[in-house]
């Protein structure tokens, strides 16, 4: 495994898009394995999906920076599985999502984080849907990117 050390500035210039900033007093790494993970302060805060750098769910937990979407408890089960998101299974849409955008599956009790996806819609175009495949799941609560965080 492969370990960088980086600057919170360029990580900051990362993040942009989700109006975090970090400080020089914070440690950056980059952790290239089996998932390439951005680490602040010894804990994996964010993945790479393909060039995107993405808030993983533990980060997400404590700080949830991106638009939800609210799930039954029904599909709960599913999502922490892997499985993408069905509209059938959802009972609210932040209107500020956006298509292609990065979002928080959240379930509809605890309104905590279970996942974090790729929206296939926006959120007009999802509310108008009442079936098929509307979020695509890149990483859920017990993946191996969640696992990899708790090394």
């Amino acid at each position: 495994m492969k370990v960088t050390q980086l600057r919170s500035k360029d990580l900051n210039a990362l993040l942009e898009q989700y109006h975090l900033s970090f400080s020089k007093k914070d440690s950056v790494q980059l952790q290239e394995g089996e998932h390439k993970l951005i680490l602040v302060n010894k804990k994996p805060c964010f993945f790479y999906y393909g060039e995107r750098v993405i808030p993983t769910v533990k980060f997400l937990l404590e700080q949830n920076v991106l638009d939800p979407i609210t799930v039954d408890m029904g599909a709960v089960k599913f999502v922490v599985n892997g499985a993408d998101i069905m509209r059938p299974g959802i009972v609210a849409i932040d209107p500020k999502i956006k298509k292609d955008g990065v979002i928080s599956i959240i379930d509809v009790n605890n309104k905590k984080p279970l996942a974090v996806g790729i929206a296939l819609y926006g959120a007009a175009e999802m509310e108008k849907m009442s079936s098929g495949k509307v979020i695509k799941n890149i990483h859920y609560f017990g993946d191996s990117i969640w696992k990899n965080d708790n090394q």
